[in-house]
Parts: structure tokens; sequence; C-alpha cells
């Protein structure tokens, strides 16, 4: 099978969505927790979260702030310059996928989708309970890529969550964490781990066959 620009241009909107969304193949899935200056939370999920660099150790994602659907997220980081990624394991993936309903700003998608607020001493932002892995964090700075009128919202890792046994040597195992996957905008994969290599050196890189 074979799709032209032509092509892709004439599929209708929501197969085209699930198409481009699934090329890239399986992404990240992970619930960003955030709160206002009124103490109303609110809890998205988002396939885009990126690493950006480690030192300092900055992550990325693409919001749409000009629409409806995910304003509520980058307002309340802009408000309060913190922000919670959630990973999502397979345990409560439905409730996760259901945030991404549009939900009205005065309704916490922590109690709509029946998941947990959580919350680090000394710290604003919610983080969700039954997540296995979470990640605290401070709100940097914001790029607009105007082709598609997105931003790359861009903030620091300032507390790392995560069990015990998912670490060893500075390996994170995302097995162990029960962390799952995504691709297009509703079909989730579960994740194996299949290999672990040395870190690559031309020296090193082993005879091929061809």
């Amino acid at each position: 099978m074979k799709y032209s620009k032509d092509d892709i241009l004439a599929l209708d909107r929501i197969d085209k969505l699930k198409l481009i969304n699934s090329v890239t193949g399986i992404k990240p899935a992970n619930l960003i927790g955030t709160i206002n200056s009124k103490g109303q939370t609110n809890l998205a999920i988002f396939t885009s979260v990126v690493h950006l660099g480690s030192d300092p150790a900055l992550l990325g994602f693409i919001a749409r702030p000009r629409t409806s659907e995910v304003g509520h997220t980058f307002k309340n980081i802009q408000e309060i310059k913190q922000y919670t990624i959630n990973h999502i394991p397979e345990a409560f993936v439905e409730n996760a996928h259901y945030t991404s309903a549009k939900f009205k700003a005065n309704v916490s998608e922590f109690e709509a989708c029946n998941l947990t607020e959580e919350y680090l001493e000394g710290y604003n932002a919610p983080f969700v309970k039954e997540s296995n892995f979470k990640m605290a964090m401070c709100f940097k700075e914001a790029i607009d890529i105007k082709r598609n009128n997105t931003m790359l919202v861009i903030g620091e890792i300032e507390h790392i969550i995560l069990p015990d046994t998912a670490l060893v040597a500075s390996d994170i195992n995302l097995e162990a964490t029960n962390s799952i996957g995504i691709s297009g905008l509703n079909t989730y994969y579960s994740l194996k781990k299949i290999a672990n290599f040395p870190h690559a050196r031309v020296s090193e890189v082993p005879s091929f066959k061809i």
C-alpha cells in the first residue's frame, strides 16, 4: 500500500489523524497533571513527551494552547510553573485514555476518570497516585511552532519517583514499571525488554554479516 501527499490530504479527518499519528511507531503515553491558582486540577494524556537533554534534565511536549481541548494544561503550567508527568501502567490504561475527552475547565479528570491525586511535600502540582513512574517538572520555556499553531513546552525534571526494582545501574527497565505505549489515537501496547547493549564505540562494532 502506498499513500501520496494527495491521498493523505483526501482522507477523512479522523482517518488522517489515525494514520499520521501512527507513522512514528509506538510513542510514550503519559498523563500530565496540573493545578491552577483556584485549586482546580487537570489531567490529560499526551503522546508527545520527548527527551531534550540530560544536563540540565529537560523534557518537552507538544501543546495546542490556542484550542480549548488542551488549553487547560498549558494555562495551568503558565500560572503555577509546575506540572507532573506520569507513566501509564496497563492496570488503568482505560481510565487514562478517557482523560482525552473534552471536559470543562471546572471538571477534574482525576475525579471523572477515577484516578487519585497525590502530592509531594513542597510541590503544588498533582501526581497520579496509581502511576508507578512519575516526575515533578518545573516549566522553563515554550517555543511557538508557527507551521501548525502548536508549541513545544519545555520543563526541567525536579524529582523522579519509580520502583526500586526498575532501576539497575542507572538503566530504567520500563517493563518493570508496567509502562505502556500508544500508536495512533487509541491503540495501546505493552512494553517488553528484548535487549541491552553496551555504549556503542567504533572500535567495538561487531562484524555484521550482510
